[in-house]
């Protein structure tokens, strides 16, 4: 029987070996995997439909799930998200993501790939929900992909990493986005925080991002592939550079998140 062609997918910083075939992806497994697929599945049984669904292991150990149509915004689809309404749609989503797991129950031998220590473990959060992994299909199907690190974690902590990367906000001039602060009240608003949370949030969002630039650092020390490569082009400067322009700016926040 003839083997369906594979064709190899890009994008991301960490896409070596993942292939498309027919209507699956095909990745590379690891400890996680089953943990992983455990949450996707629940994710699917409870009616979030914005994540892959696992199907497996194949033949050769490869994990398949379902191929998610569509494309991704990062880096050169940021119009998916304008206006803000579609911002706020982003929100919603991750408010539906978090609202599913919330039921979730591990299994008790669970093993989660932890690139990133967390604050707060009140839910199994996905830790990379970015634009990188943010496919916009058709029909209005927006899906988030690559949930390998998932793991404990916490809701701001989630939402603190999506904030980043979909206001964005961002040191570098082409990336800066002149509404930063409208855009942050906008993602509040639509995923539904409280005061209380709105007020923890704050300090967050610089703690959250310098904890990429440390994680990069400390990885690049050790030789550990690929975080080295990145480290070497830059990756971790621009995590810096982004945690002291949110650092700077905490009051500008504080009022846009709080104000009304």
């Amino acid at each position: 029987m003839q083997r369906e062609e594979e064709r190899p997918l890009s994008g991301g910083n960490v896409s070596a070996g993942v292939v498309r075939v027919g209507d699956t992806v095909r990745r590379p497994t690891g400890p996680w995997t089953p943990a992983v697929h455990a949450l996707l599945t629940h994710l699917h049984e409870v009616g979030f439909r914005a994540a892959p669904r696992p199907l497996g292991i194949d033949d050769r150990g490869r994990e398949v799930l379902t191929f998610v149509p569509g494309h991704v915004v990062w880096p050169d689809r940021f119009s998916l998200l304008e206006p803000a309404r579609r911002l706020a749609r982003v929100a919603r989503l991750v408010r539906d993501f978090h609202d599913a797991v919330q039921d979730f129950t591990p299994p008790p031998d669970a093993h989660w790939q932890v690139l990133v220590p967390a604050e707060g473990d009140d839910i199994i959060a996905h830790h990379d929900l970015a634009p990188w992994n943010l496919v916009a299909g058709g029909e209005g199907q927006w899906a988030f992909i690559d949930w390998d690190t998932a793991g404990p974690g916490s809701r701001l902590w989630d939402v603190a990493y999506a904030v980043h990367g979909f206001l964005p906000l961002s040191a570098h001039p082409d990336w800066q986005h002149p509404d930063a602060a409208g855009r942050l009240r906008v993602f509040a608003d639509a995923y539904g925080l409280d005061e209380a949370e709105r007020r923890r949030l704050v300090p967050l969002l610089g703690r959250r991002t310098r904890s990429m630039h440390d994680f990069l650092r400390d990885r690049a020390a050790q030789g550990v592939q690929p975080w080295a490569a990145l480290w070497a082009e830059g990756h971790g400067d621009a995590w810096r550079s982004d945690a002291e322009y949110i650092e700077q700016r905490e009051d500008h926040w504080e009022r846009a998140l709080l104000s009304g």
